[in-house]
């Protein structure tokens, strides 16, 4: 059953989220509340949970799933986080994440040291998602802490590695295992895998102190796939992948699957390690 949820207003949206449980922590309201879906929605009445075709190459996922990604990744985040988001459309989250990075700092009493690097591989998206946040909010990106780049985005994935979070905003066909080659340590990567006509499923890779990165599947999803991937590097043999042992692991709670909006059980999946 589709979340009937719409309204008015931002603010009120946000608290009707919350009211839902939806979103959880309230650094995340805050960080949505102040990025108002308004600037990257074409649609009159943008308050309402669906997800909007926005350009023939992107779509706006509904609400529901940005509040479920930030709620994924907040509590990685830090007021010095680096943060990439690939395949960043309209440049909602990126500027979600950018907040995020602020509220991070407010709390700490610290400078904000933090960014966000957003890759978008369509031209006209990309564009389109500069115009939206500079319309939110241009200190954003004029102050250094979004940087946003058109294409692959291999170049700048190695200037400004590592990161500690990972956003995939489109399918990946299979484990994006040379991105978690630039994740930080302690990081978190998040991704829709699998392919466009088959089963689609968000996953979470956590690395830890020790460089081993363990696998978690979320729930069931449909995403378009990312068009020009930006995974697909050269690594030494000494970085790549050998064949790991596989452990059982269960997650608990109840997650949402995009586009039919319903309440989904978390799939029972086993976890593997990976060792840098």
């Amino acid at each position: 059953m589709a979340l009937q949820l719409q309204s008015d207003s931002n603010t009120d949206f946000i608290k009707k989220l919350q009211d839902f449980g939806v979103i959880k922590h309230k650094i995340v309201a805050t960080a949505m509340k102040e990025t108002d879906r308004k600037y990257y929605s074409n649609l009159p009445s943008p308050y309402v949970d669906r997800l909007e075709i926005i350009d023939a190459n992107a779509v706006l996922s509904a609400p529901h799933m940005h509040a479920y990604a930030l709620e994924k990744l907040v509590d990685r985040i830090r007021h010095d986080s680096k943060i990439l988001d690939i395949g960043s459309g309209s440049g909602y989250l990126t500027a979600c994440f950018a907040r995020l990075i602020q509220e991070r700092a407010f709390e700490k009493l610290q400078i904000a040291s933090g960014f966000v690097i957003a890759i978008e591989p369509h031209e006209r998206v990309y564009k389109h998602s500069i115009e939206n946040i500079l319309t939110d909010n241009s200190e954003l990106i004029m102050s250094g802490l979004i940087k946003i780049f058109h294409g692959d985005g291999k170049k700048e994935i190695e200037q400004y590695e590592p990161f500690d979070i990972i956003h995939v905003g489109a399918a990946l066909s299979e484990i994006p295992t040379d991105l978690l080659m630039h994740l930080n340590l302690n990081g978190r990567l998040i991704c829709p895998v699998g392919d466009k006509d088959g089963e689609q499923q968000m996953m979470q890779f956590d690395k830890n102190s020790a460089g081993e990165v363990s696998k978690k599947v979320l729930t069931k999803v449909i995403f378009d796939p990312l068009k020009a991937t930006p995974v697909e590097y050269s690594h030494s043999e000494e970085s790549s992948l050998d064949e790991q042992p596989w452990t059982d692991t269960t997650d608990d709670e109840s997650e949402w699957s995009e586009h039919n909006k319903t309440p989904t059980s978390d799939l029972n999946e086993p976890e593997f390690v990976l060792k840098k």
